[in-house]
């Protein structure tokens, strides 16, 4: 992907990634929100947390020139409790989704949902769920407008 003349990659965050340059970006792509009043993890949580929600999922990894601006994490089905319709065996979700702020708005973090929506078509998902803040109304209609 090319935003702005740069080279966006996207892969999978691995074991040689930084769990502080992700937990940065998640503070960072979140402070707007916080500033707002909302309490969202990826606003506070630290680097061992960021492990903890990363292990044994799909995560994401958006690049500009090796450093980390974008992320998002699957969970598949076997992962995916929490409320009757999370609790359902056709039903994955995605979570821990931030943008850095200068790249938001172009593109980036629909194209991460693209890819998540072909990794949960692959293995037979029916719904790809996930939850955000009531009152994050620019965050609803983003997510409405993509058929969440």
């Amino acid at each position: 992907m090319i935003l702005d003349g740069r080279t966006i990659r996207i892969r999978e965050f691995g074991p040689n990634d930084s769990l502080e340059e992700i937990t940065t970006l998640l503070h960072e792509a979140y402070a707007k929100l916080a500033q707002l009043g909302f309490r969202y993890f990826a606003t506070y949580q630290s680097p061992e947390q960021t492990k903890s929600r990363i292990d044994g999922q799909i995560c994401l990894i958006g690049l500009v020139e090796e450093r980390i601006i974008a992320t998002v994490c699957y969970r598949s089905p076997a992962n995916t409790k929490g409320t009757p319709w999370y609790d359902r065996p056709e039903v994955a979700s995605f979570g821990q989704f931030g943008v850095h702020p200068a790249f938001q708005r172009n593109g980036l973090g629909g194209k991460l949902l693209e890819i998540l929506e072909q990794i949960a078509l692959r293995v037979g998902v029916e719904d790809l769920a996930l939850d955000t803040a009531e009152g994050a109304d620019h965050l609803i209609q983003f997510y409405e407008r993509r058929g969440f």
